[in-house]
C-alpha cells in the first residue's frame, strides 16, 4: 500500500534536480523581505549554489536511469543532456546578472527565484513522458519567464515585452492544450509511448484526419515556444524589451527545453504519422531561416538583430527535426548546446555594454570596442564567428551535422536553401565585427566599465565551450547519438 502512495527513494533521486531548485527558489523568496537590497549579492551566491547542486543532481540521476512517478517522468540520457544544458544556461545567466541588476537598482531575490522556478519547469519538460506533465512544466517555465521579461517595472519597453509575451504565449498554450485534449480523446492516453502504440495498432479506431489535426494543434503551440515561423512574431519585441540577461536566458534555456519537448512528442508519440507532419516542419524550417536572416539584415538595434537571428537558428534546428532520424535528433541536440553557449555569450556582452537603462543597444554603439576593451571584443568575435558557422567553433559542427542529417534523409532542397541562408547571415554578423574593429570608439565603448568577475566568467566559460565543441565535438555528439535512440 505504501508503495502506491509514497515514491521510492530511487524515484526521488531521479527528481532531485527539480526538488533542489524548488527549495532554493522558495528560500530566496523568504529571504528577500528580510534582507532587501543589503543582501543583493548573497541572493546571487545562493542561486549559484542551488544551480550547482541541481547540476550535480542531474548528473547523479543519470547514473540511475529509469521512470519515476508511475512513468510520468523518465530519467534517461536525453533528459540528462537537456537538464545539464538548461541548468548551465541558468548559471551563466546569474553570472551575467550581478552587475546588471546593481546598475538598474532592482530587487534581486525575486529575480533569482524566478530564474530557478523557470528552470524547474524546463527540467520537468525535458524529463516528461506524459503530455499533462509537459503542459505543467511548460506553464511553470512560461509564467516565470513572463514576469522576468517585465522585471524592470519602470521601463515601458519591458512592460510591453511582458504583455505581448504573456498574451501571445497564453494563446499558443491554448492550441497545445487543445491538441492534447484531442489526442487523449482519440487514443485514451496522454502517455507518449502509449499514444505511439495506439497509433501503430491495426485495431486503432482513431481517425487519421483527427490525429493529424491534433498534431497540427500541438505544432502551433510548440512552434511559438521555439519561435519558429510563422509563429515568431513575438520574439523581436520581447527580446528587445526584456532586460538583456533575461533575453539571453530566454533565447537559450526555454528554447532548448521547448525543442526537447518537440523532439519527444514528434519523434515518439507522432512518429507513426511522420510523413504527415514532416512537410509542415520542412516549411516552418525554411520560413524561419529566411524570415530571420533577411529581417536581421535591416536591424540597427543589436538585441532585435539577435532576436531575428534566434528565429533563423530555430529554423536550422527544425531542419534536423524534419530529417526524422536518430542522426537528426542527435544533430539538433548538439546544435542547441552550441547555440546556447554562443548566444548567451553575445547577450552577456550586450548586458555589459548597454549602460543604465540600456541606452546603448545599437549596432553603432559597439564601434571601437576593440580599441577600448580588446578582450571583450575578442570574446564577442568568438560568439559571432560561431553564429556564422566558422570552422573551429561549435556553430560550424552544429550546422555540419544538421545538414548531414538532412542529406541522409534526402532533404536536398532544404539543405541547399539552408546553406544559402547561412551565407546571408554572415553579412549582418560581420557588420558587427567591422564596427567593433574598424570604426572610432563610440560613447558606449568609451564609458564601459571593466569586466566584473561574474561577467568575465559569463563570457569566458561560453567562449571556452564554443572552442571545445568546435575542436573536440565527438564526445558530446556521441552522447547525443546514444541518447537520441532512447527518444524513439
Amino acid at each position: 500500500m505504501r508503495a502506491d502512495f509514497f515514491p521510492q527513494t530511487v524515484e526521488l533521486l531521479r527528481f532531485l534536480p527539480e526538488m533542489v531548485l524548488t527549495v532554493v527558489g522558495t528560500l530566496l523568496m523568504v529571504l528577500e523581505p528580510l534582507g532587501g537590497q543589503r543582501w543583493s549579492k548573497l541572493y546571487g551566491h545562493i542561486s549559484l549554489v542551488g544551480l550547482a547542486g541541481a547540476l550535480a543532481a542531474a548528473v547523479s540521476a543519470y547514473s540511475t536511469p529509469g521512470p519515476a512517478f508511475s512513468g510520468m517522468l523518465i530519467a534517461d540520457g536525453f533528459a540528462a543532456f537537456f537538464r545539464v544544458l538548461v541548468i548551465s544556461v541558468g548559471i551563466l545567466t546569474v553570472l551575467a546578472s550581478y552587475r546588471y541588476l546593481g546598475r538598474e537598482g532592482v530587487d534581486t531575490g525575486e529575480y533569482h527565484a524566478l530564474i530557478l522556478f523557470s528552470i524547474v519547469g524546463q527540467c520537468i519538460m525535458v524529463t516528461a513522458n506524459e503530455l499533462i506533465m509537459i503542459f505543467i512544466g511548460l506553464e511553470i517555465s512560461s509564467i516565470a519567464s513572463y514576469v522576468l521579461a517585465g522585471y524592470l517595472r519602470d521601463d515601458k519597453r519591458a512592460n510591453e515585452a511582458a504583455l505581448k509575451y504573456f498574451l501571445l504565449g497564453s494563446f499558443a498554450t491554448a492550441f497545445l492544450l487543445y491538441g492534447i485534449a484531442w489526442i487523449y480523446g482519440l487514443t485514451g492516453s496522454t502517455n507518449l509511448t502509449a499514444i505511439r502504440t495506439a497509433l501503430l495498432s491495426h485495431d486503432s479506431t482513431a481517425s487519421p484526419i483527427l490525429v493529424a489535426v491534433s498534431a497540427a494543434l500541438m505544432l502551433v503551440g510548440l512552434g511559438f515556444k521555439v519561435s519558429g515561423a510563422p509563429f515568431q512574431i513575438w520574439a523581436p519585441d520581447v527580446y528587445q524589451g526584456a532586460p538583456a540577461p533575461v533575453s539571453a536566458f530566454m533565447s537559450a534555456g526555454p528554447k532548448a527545453a521547448a525543442f526537447a519537448v518537440f523532439l519527444r512528442i514528434f519523434m515518439t508519440a507522432f512518429a507513426p504519422i511522420g510523413s504527415g507532419w514532416e512537410p509542415l516542419v520542412w516549411l516552418s524550417a525554411l520560413l524561419s531561416m529566411t524570415i530571420g536572416n533577411f529581417a536581421a539584415l535591416t536591424q540597427s538595434n543589436i538585441k532585435r538583430l539577435l532576436a531575428y537571428s534566434s528565429i533563423a537558428h530555430a529554423g536550422y534546428v527544425l531542419v534536423a527535426v524534419a530529417a526524422r532520424s536518430e542522426t537528426g535528433t542527435a544533430a539538433a541536440m548538439f546544435y542547441l548546446a552550441a547555440y546556447a553557449l554562443m548566444n548567451i555569450g553575445a547577450f552577456a556582452v550586450i548586458a555589459h555594454l548597454s549602460g543604465k537603462g540600456e541606452r546603448f543597444v545599437g549596432v553603432d554603439d559597439f564601434a571601437g570596442l576593440a580599441v577600448r576593451q580588446p578582450f571583450t571584443a575578442a570574446l564577442l568575435t568568438v560568439f559571432l564567428l560561431s553564429l556564422i558557422g566558422v570552422p573551429l567553433t561549435g556553430g560550424f559542427f552544429g550546422k555540419f551535422y544538421i545538414f548531414k542529417a538532412a542529406l541522409e534523409s534526402h532533404l536536398v532542397w532544404l539543405t541547399v536553401l539552408g546553406l544559402l541562408n547561412s551565407a546571408v547571415a554572415a553579412y549582418y554578423y560581420l557588420r558587427i565585427l567591422v564596427v567593433m574593429y574598424m570604426h572610432e570608439p563610440s560613447e558606449a565603448a568609451s564609458d564601459a566599465e571593466p569586466l566584473g568577475v561574474g561577467m568575465k566568467a559569463a563570457l569566458v566559460l561560453p567562449a571556452l565551450g564554443t572552442f571545445i565543441l568546435g575542436i573536440f565535438p565527438s564526445a558530446l555528439l556521441a552522447f547525443a547519438s546514444k541518447s537520441a535512440v532512447l527518444v524513439r
